[in-house]
């Protein structure tokens, strides 16, 4: 009875904390501007099963696709032994699956075994790749300290992990000698009394769950959340072709009533308070969620021209800006109220100089393995920048000048333009 109140204390508090953050996290998110993603919801549940449950986008790179999906695939199965666990934990039973599934049951645990090994198998892989080959795309000045520290610190908490579930089968005397891992490990554990063997198993069994627990509550402060965010994330994908830009129907509208003095604005229309993206809260829903889906994996950055011709355009750090500065007001409206807004903004972490190096190509998006679209915040951000505070680089200044005065970009009078034909 201890054990259990025990298990369902810890595990509970481990519960409410997790809430807690979820919480946090969704009202970080709607603090966004509204957007409709209620159409089409067949494409949208076939994108969500291809690309986050089917790691379609994954493959693309062979080599970390292949050792993701063997870590995707043992996270979503072993957490069947897990929840044995949770329900051992629950009614204070031992391998509560052994009697009910019989001679399938060290089938199943055999199996488990092998996907834990590859599991540690395919993390000592990413840690080799991201800390002794060096993959370029895990550089940036965005991926120095805690963004480094995060990465490993998930690899390493995964191996122990799994580790410990197979040292608990290796000294649990309820499981045969021949399971294919731990039946391994079982001789390092022969010259140990039993007491000794069930100690320690009790031990690895505890380790394993508080460890969950612990893991679980640190996933919302790491770039590991698109565990969670990938399926919400890719079912509200952007359903239209990339490079479609949307018209901004309040500059549309306000035009509208500018030049006919007698239209009638729609029903329940508000004059904008302003263009374009000046801190978060200017953005839509989904681009935040996009900031906090974000895996910080790199393959926007690696495949942006912008950036592989030494621009200072680095997608990646757009989306982590965006994530930082959302954190940022979040925490600020906890001490302060739901109402308060600080003096800070976006821009305050991204440069104008990223900002305009972004050529709209979309290869971001494109190669993004749970379809986050940078391109759509630099856009907003631009819009901002052109339509508030008149800050445009010179080369557009004179591009809209044109356009406006010529009605073409160049700046010849429109009545000039045959002359080439003749």
């Amino acid at each position: 009875m201890v054990s259990i109140i025990l298990f369902l204390l810890t595990t509970s508090v481990g519960g409410f904390f997790f809430y807690k953050s979820i919480a946090k996290i969704r009202r970080n998110i709607n603090m966004g501007k509204p957007l409709d993603r209620s159409d089409n919801p067949k494409l949208r549940l076939k994108t969500m099963t291809l690309v986050a449950l089917g790691q379609s986008k994954m493959v693309t790179r062979p080599i970390a696709g292949f050792f993701h999906i063997l870590i995707y695939v043992g996270f979503v199965l072993i957490n069947i032994e897990v929840f044995e666990i949770l329900l051992d934990g629950i009614f204070g039973q031992h391998r509560l699956f052994q009697n009910a599934l019989g001679n399938i049951y060290p089938i199943a645990i055999g199996f488990f075994e092998i996907l834990a090994f590859l599991v540690i198998v395919a993390c000592i892989v990413f840690l080799f790749r991201r800390n002794v080959s060096k993959v370029k795309r895990f550089s940036g000045t965005e991926m120095k300290g805690f963004p480094l520290f995060d990465a490993n610190a998930i690899l390493y908490t995964e191996i122990v992990l799994m580790l410990a579930l197979l040292i608990m089968n290796a000294t649990d005397a309820s499981l045969l000698a021949n399971m294919p891992i731990s039946g391994w490990l079982k001789p390092m554990f022969s010259h140990m009394a039993p007491n000794t063997l069930h100690i320690i198993m009790e031990i690895c069994w505890w380790f394993h769950w508080i460890g969950i627990l612990v893991f679980l509550n640190y996933v919302p402060y790491s770039k590991h959340f698109h565990i969670i965010m990938a399926f919400p994330n890719t079912y509200y994908s952007n359903l239209e072709p990339k490079g479609k830009v949307e018209n901004m129907t309040s500059v549309t509208t306000e035009v509208k009533l500018m030049l006919n003095p007698n239209a009638v604005p729609p029903e329940n229309y508000e004059s904008p308070l302003g263009f374009g993206a000046k801190d978060v809260t200017d953005l839509t829903w989904k681009n935040l969620m996009d900031a906090y889906s974000c895996t910080e994996c790199g393959r926007c950055t690696s495949v942006c021209p912008a950036n592989i011709t030494g621009k200072l355009l680095s997608p990646r750090k757009i989306m982590m800006d965006t994530r930082d500065r959302l954190e940022e007001l979040g925490n600020a409206k906890d001490k302060n109220g739901k109402y308060f807004y600080d003096d800070k903004s976006l821009h305050d972490r991204t440069s104008a100089e990223e900002l305009w190096a972004c050529t709209t190509c979309n290869a971001c998006a494109e190669a993004c393995p749970i379809n986050i679209s940078p391109v759509d915040i630099i856009m907003q951000m631009r819009q901002y920048q052109v339509m508030e505070l008149s800050a445009a680089p010179s080369e557009l200044n004179g591009m809209l000048t044109n356009l406006e005065n010529n009605g073409a970009p160049w700046k010849f009078s429109p009545s000039d333009r045959g002359n080439w034909s003749n």
